[in-house]
């Protein structure tokens, strides 16, 4: 099995991308509210900083959550080894393989497939606390904790 400090790094940079990128645009549209200011008045004026508004706000939320999603990896012991399934625990199954700590995109390491999902997800509710060998299904797909660490 491959290490699980690979992975977990490899969701660190993934969040990190997403609060750079988050960061830059939000700082673009503040930059652009700005010149805009600048420029212009009246009614498009308005509507266009309003808008340019809006969009700050709505990137803002998700730089936020980006954020949240890093500050719980990172109090993530990857040098912890689990017998039941924990935060930071990586869990394979019969069926997938998944890193328990936030919900996030899909990686591939090795040709493996990993996801990342939260204990509050249905998978990550069945799986918390589990051991190897629990046995459940989910929407009619019958799982099976085979390994955990």
């Amino acid at each position: 099995m491959f290490s699980k400090q690979k992975i977990h790094q490899q969701y660190l940079q993934l969040v990190q991308d997403k609060i750079d990128v988050f960061q830059d645009m939000i700082f673009s549209l503040t930059e652009d509210s700005k010149n805009d200011a600048k420029g212009s008045a009246g009614d498009k004026h308005e509507t266009a900083l309003s808008m340019m508004h809006i969009e700050q706000e709505k990137l803002t939320q998700k730089l936020k959550e980006a954020l949240e999603q890093k500050s719980i990896l990172d109090k993530i012991d990857t040098s912890q080894i689990h017998n039941k399934v924990a935060i930071g625990s990586f869990v394979k199954t019969n069926n997938l393989t998944v890193y328990m700590s936030v919900a996030l995109p899909k990686i591939t390491v090795e040709n493996q497939n990993i996801f990342a999902i939260s204990p509050q997800s249905p998978l990550g509710i069945q799986l918390m606390g589990k051991g190897v060998g629990y046995e459940f299904e989910i929407n009619g797909t019958k799982y099976s904790i085979q390994e955990i660490s």
